[in-house]
Order: structure tokens, then sequence, then C-alpha cells
């Protein structure tokens, strides 16, 4: 049941004019006539009128009171969170001589669209070279006799051992823009590995010069993996199996190519000087130590052209453009295979719509408790880098250190606490957390601020480097994550939650809440499965935890929203500070089983046939959706309940203008792609994809799976194709 607010004084106009007339006769019994028309019962209905609206104003709770509240209870608003992305820097220096040259853009480069400003997160030295990103993806034997006579001439020239077996393949590009390409399917390739040819242009001869820009410096290769994961299965645990007992963490051993010997290509190791993408398993830069020599990095090149990109030798490359060299990256043994790819690029660094803040004096201590100094900047983004705060004791500067709250804090601990929306740092009440003393003065080194909505760019936008540097920069995908401040009637309805769980994950409950609420998630739906481990499937795994997640919204898969890649890692990263130690947690996407539906239906009188058909679907597909508000109970369609036809048929029926069921028919889709007529049993971990929804006016349903016709003349019908007949004439 709702809980009713407080009243704290109820009494309406009619008690206080009754409770006012009650009392003449106690203060002025000479007064008789009490009747509506006297002046002085008049009065009197004034003042109660007057009363009660300050009785309402008086039950009424003001917002300051509410933040008030909200700070007295420790619950902080949640700030505006950053977008992220990644950006490729072009080169645009050049030395005395015209040769092109690299730029050094440290860490902290600021890069804007219009008034929105984003910070690289790495130092980046941007080279005038480019990346093509290859893979040699299997394909069926050659059919052909040209072609299979080339094939076999590359095996005699590759000289096959006996312990060899051909495979074929075709080499596969990744395209430049990700918008108008399809993802690179490195999981196909024959070889399982990731080819990048690095090329330069007209300038390929100058940079393999002992002074090139190239001799030792380091590469920053962007990578971006197909948002969408392949299967529930595909995911990792939370945050990998270095935490949960599994093995290290997934590895990629980097090559680069120097040439060929004894008809065999020639390779070895290059520095990974950084990898922000935990060994290609999700979006962020790989930054490559390049030979200090750049003559050691060659082009293998076979003896026997017949033998280009047999065995070792990298794929064909169309263009014209040079290749200065190859990289590959391929996993070590016993690690998962690198996933798709939807864009990879040099010169790249990931960006935060975040800037640095300047040192900060916040003033001087009182030795009172309770302290708070405001920053010159709101939002406040506390982690990366962590904001440092100095106190001068004695006329030392001492960092303090920041905490949660002051629970654990003794009188001598020196502690603060940020509330990152205020922009503000509280200090303690000598109690729990030192205060600072009189005199001793108090400042701020770093800090970042910034975010919200604004930062969610679509491709291309970011273009500006407002600091001048010799370069030119882009965002390749569109930024995103980014998510206004919490607003106070939201934090309202957390409180009670927030009390309930103390910001563990413990119960399934939990989970799926603490999943809901993830900072920048986006998350329009999450359950918990206790016990379910997704790569097998097993539903009895002691001590796992697996939460499926739906986005709020997914314009390409209305029917089956499909969250991407990160927003499953944000749901991961949030849920994996707040679990149990012990316990193994994943975060995946839903599995979704499709289902059809075919109605046949009489329509009431008066009503019109083709609107009853259009609200039938629609209350369908609504009530087997599985994001809220819609499904049978308001929070989308639950993890494996059955599609059982008679319930559809109540939904169906509430329907104005049906008159009644003529049948109902409900399918699944099996492997082979035809229809299952009969009820639909889901697993535990499945949902429904509602995909064809026939609605027809009629006796008997159609097939499941067929649309109806739309009527002729509609403007949904399709339009007649023309036939062009010439016309003989005759000849006189």
């Amino acid at each position: 049941m709702p809980f009713p607010p407080p009243s704290l004084d109820d009494r309406s106009f009619a008690h206080l004019r009754g409770e006012l007339l009650e009392r003449i006769a106690a203060y002025t019994p000479e007064w008789t006539d009490r009747h509506p028309g006297d002046p002085g019962v008049t009065l009197l209905e004034l003042v109660a009128f007057l009363g009660e609206k300050l009785l309402y104003r008086f039950n009424q709770i003001p917002d300051a009171t509410r933040t008030w509240l909200l700070g007295l209870l420790h619950v902080p608003l949640l700030p505006a969170q950053p977008a992220r992305g990644l950006v490729a820097f072009t080169p645009v220096q050049r030395r005395n001589d015209g040769t092109p040259d690299g730029v050094v853009l440290p860490a902290a480069t600021v890069v804007g669209a219009g008034s929105v400003r984003f910070e690289t997160e790495q130092d980046v030295t941007a080279l005038p070279v480019r990346v093509r990103a290859v893979a040699k993806i299997a394909a069926p034997a050659p059919a052909d006799p040209d072609l299979v006579s080339a094939a076999e001439a590359g095996l005699d020239a590759h000289g096959l051992a006996e312990d060899e077996e051909p495979v074929f393949y075709r080499p596969v590009a990744l395209a430049d823009d990700p918008a108008t390409g399809v993802p690179l399917d490195v999981p196909k390739a024959v070889d399982g590995t990731l080819w990048l040819a690095v090329t330069a242009g007209e300038a390929a001869e100058a940079l393999r010069r002992k002074d090139s820009p190239l001799a030792g410096v380091e590469l920053s290769i962007g990578v971006a993996l197909d948002p969408q994961l392949p299967r529930m299965s595909a995911a990792d645990p939370c945050p990998g199996a270095e935490h949960t007992g599994g093995g290290p963490p997934p590895q990629v051993q980097w090559q680069i190519s120097t040439g060929s010997g004894d008809d065999r290509p020639r390779y070895r190791p290059v520095e990974v000087c950084a990898d922000s993408t935990g060994g290609l398993r999700h979006d962020g830069v790989v930054r490559l130590r390049l030979p200090e020599d750049p003559g050691e990095a060659g082009i293998p090149v076979p003896a026997v052209p017949d033998a280009a990109g047999v065995g070792a030798f990298p794929p064909a490359l169309d263009g014209d453009e040079e290749v200065l060299f190859w990289l590959r990256a391929f996993p070590v043994a016993g690690a998962p295979e690198i996933p798709a790819l939807r864009w990879v690029g040099a010169n790249a660094a990931e960006v935060v719509q975040a800037v640095t803040a300047q040192p900060e004096y916040l003033g001087t201590g009182t030795g009172m408790p309770g302290q708070c100094y405001a920053l010159a900047h709101r939002p406040v983004q506390p982690d990366v880098p962590p904001v440092v705060v100095e106190v001068e004791e004695n006329g030392v500067w001492r960092p303090w250190t920041r905490a949660e709250s002051f629970a654990a804090a003794g009188p001598d601990d020196r502690h603060w606490t940020l509330d990152a929306e205020a922009g503000a740092c509280a200090f303690g009440d000598t109690v729990r957390g030192r205060a600072p003393q009189i005199g001793e003065r108090i400042r701020v080194l770093r800090y970042r601020y910034g975010g919200g909505e604004q930062g969610n760019l679509s491709a291309r936008a970011l273009a500006q480097l407002p600091g001048g540097e010799p370069a030119t920069v882009a965002n390749p995908l569109p930024t995103e994550g980014g998510t206004a401040a919490e607003t106070l009637d939201r934090a309202m309805d957390r409180i009670p939650g927030e009390f309930r769980r103390h910001d563990r994950a413990v119960t399934a409950s939990d989970y799926a809440e603490l999943a809901a609420l993830t900072p920048g998630g986006q998350v329009g739906r999450a359950e918990c499965l206790p016990l379910f481990h997704p790569p097998s499937k097993a539903l009895d795994a002691a001590g796992v935890v697996t939460v499926v997640v739906w986005p709020r919204q997914d314009p390409a898969h209305p029917d089956a929203p499909t969250p991407e890649r990160g927003l499953l890692r944000r749901v991961c990263a949030h849920l994996d500070a707040r679990r149990l130690i012990t316990t193994e947690l994943y975060v995946v996407p839903p599995e979704y089983r499709k289902v059809a539906v075919s109605v046949a239906l009489a329509v009431k009188a008066g009503y019109s046939v083709d609107a009853v058909r259009h609200w039938v679907e629609l209350v369908l597909r609504q009530y087997l959706s599985p994001l809220p508000p819609y499904g049978p109970e308001g929070a989308g369609w639950p993890l494996g309940r059955r599609v059982h036809g008679p319930e559809l048929e109540a939904a169906a029926l509430q329907v104005e203008g049906v008159e009644y069921l003529n049948g109902l028919d409900v399918a699944q889709q099996g492997e082979g792609g035809a229809w299952a007529v009969g009820t639909v049993e889901l697993r535990p971990w499945e949902v429904v994809e509602p995909t064809a929804i026939a609605v027809i006016a009629g006796d008997t349903p159609l097939p499941v799976g067929e649309a109806p016709a739309p009527p002729a003349g509609t403007p949904g019908a399709p339009p007649p194709v023309p036939v062009p007949v010439p016309v003989v004439e005759e000849e006189c």
C-alpha cells in the first residue's frame, strides 16, 4: 500500500470556521446573531480561509528542506557523467626539407566541438602514417580451373609439409569509415590473426631513412570493437579472469615484419608500452614501440610471386599506397580469440568530456567541526585523476585522504569527503575525522570537471584543437556515456534502496537495482540470475551471479533491444566495486527466442477494420516487449516465462472494437527457419523477440510468419512494377 505523507495539521476551512464559531459563546456570550450574513461571521470566515492557506503551506516540505535531509542522510546527488570516445590525429608539420614530421601531443590535450571540450587521456605522437586492418577470412575452396591452378602454384611455392593442411581464405580489409563499412570478423580468420598494414603514401621513402620520425617512437593504434556481442556466452567475467580464479587476463602477442629470408617471412616481437584495451577485449588504445632503426622494419616479399599471401606472408592489400611494414596481433596460447572490430586507426587517443582545473586556494581552517569549502568548478569527476587536497600544517603542505564517509574515521584521521555534483569538499567533526585548525590553509592541486548529455556527439564532430597544435583531429565514432546530473526527485526515490542495500550487492535484487542505477549507463532493465553460468549455461554454478542488461532504447533493434559493449562494461565496473569478493560476476546481453503470432478476429459494427487490426498488433507487440513499461506486469516480458496462446487472446480482447477472436496461433522459429505452432517454452535465461505478428479480420488465422496483404489502393500497398513494352509502328 502507498505510504501517505504525514500531515502536520489536517484542519480544513470548515473545521476552522466551526471552531471559531464555537469560541464565540466562551468569549462574547452577548453575540447571538451568528448567521452567515453577519459582518462578524464574515470576518471569522476570512480568518478561517487565511488559516487554511497557512496550514497548506505548513504541510509542504520545501525543496531546500529536502536537500538538507539528503545531506543529513549522506546521500548526495549523482553528478553528471562525462561522455567518452576515441579521436585520431593527423600531423601537418613538416621539416625544412619538406619531409613530414611527427607531432607530440601530451595527455590532457584539449579537443573541442563548439563549447563542449574533451581532454585526451594518453600521450600521442601523431606520425605521418595510416593503418589499415586486414584479416584472412575463411572462404570455400575455389572451383574455377584458373583459380585452382593459382592455388596449387602457391602451395607448390610454399612447400606444403606433411603436417600442414591448406585452408582457403579471402583478404578482407576494414573500411576507413565505420559508419559505412561492416565490422571486420576476425574470429573467422583462418589464422586467428589481425594484420595491420602501416602505409605512408608518397612519404614512404623518406620515412625509411635513419632520421625518420618513426625511429624509436610509440605508434598509438586505436581499436573499437563491434558494439554487439555475438552471444551471451561470449561475455567475460567482471573485471577479468585474474580476479575470479580463472587464470591470467587475455593476452595478445604483437609482432612487426622485418623482411624475408629463406623464402619465409620474418617477424619479431614489438614492445607494448601501454594497452588500455585489455588485450583487445574492449575499446581503447595500444601503444607500440617502433624499432630504433627504421630499416629493421621491412615488407615480407616471397622469392616466388605465386607464394604471396600463402602461409605467414601478409594478405594482399588493395590500392596503390605503399606499405612500410606490417604489424600482426594474435592471441597467445589459451587466450580468447580477437573479437570483431569496427574501427582501427593510427595516432589515436581516448578522450573524456572533462577539463583539468588549475590549482586552487580553498580557504583557511577555522577549527570548527564540519567545515565545507566549494571548488571553483562543478561537477567534479573524482576518479581519474584523483582529486588531491592538501592542508598546510606547521608550514608543511600535507595531503589528506579522500573517503566516502567519516563513519570509520578516528579523531586524528586526515580524511575529507567530496560532493561531486555540488563541487564541494567537507572535513570531519573532530570526533570522526580531523578538522583543519585555525590558520591552516587548504588547497586543491588538481581535479577534473565536466560532463553532461551535451557530450554525446556524432562522428567527426570533434574537430577543434584550441591549443593551435600543428595537427588536425577527428572522432571516427560517436562519443557516448554522457548523462545529466540526478534530479532531487530521483534522489529522494533512491533513498529507501540506498538504506536497504548500503551500496553493496548481496541479494539478487541488489544486483538488479544497482545495475539500473549505473551512472551514465542508460539501462532500461536489469535482471539477476543467481547461480547461472553463461559460458556453460549451467543453472547451479556456485558463487556465480549473472546480470542481464537491456538498453533504454535501441533504434536498430526495437523488438530485441541489445546493449552495446560499452554499456555492459560500465555496468560491469559499477557492480564489480560492490560485489562480494567471492562472487564471480557476469554482465551479459539478453538472449532472444523468435516468436510469431497470427490472429483472426471479428470487428464490431461501426469500427474501422484497419484501425482495430493496427491496435491489436500494437497491443500484442507491447505485451511481448522486453522493456518497461510494457509486458504483462509493466516490467517487460519476464525471463523464462512461456508464451501461451490464451494469455495473448486475453490481451487482444482488451482492444475496443474487437467483438471476438476466431483464432490465435503462436509459433517459435526453429533452426531451419520453419515455424513450429504451439505454446513456446522459454529457458530460464531467454526472453521473447516478437517478429511477425499478423492480424486479419476473418475466420481463419494466416499461416504463422506470413504478413497480411495491404488493402488495394492504400498508401502501404507497393506500386505496380512498370514493364516497358515497345509499340511497333505500321509502315505505309
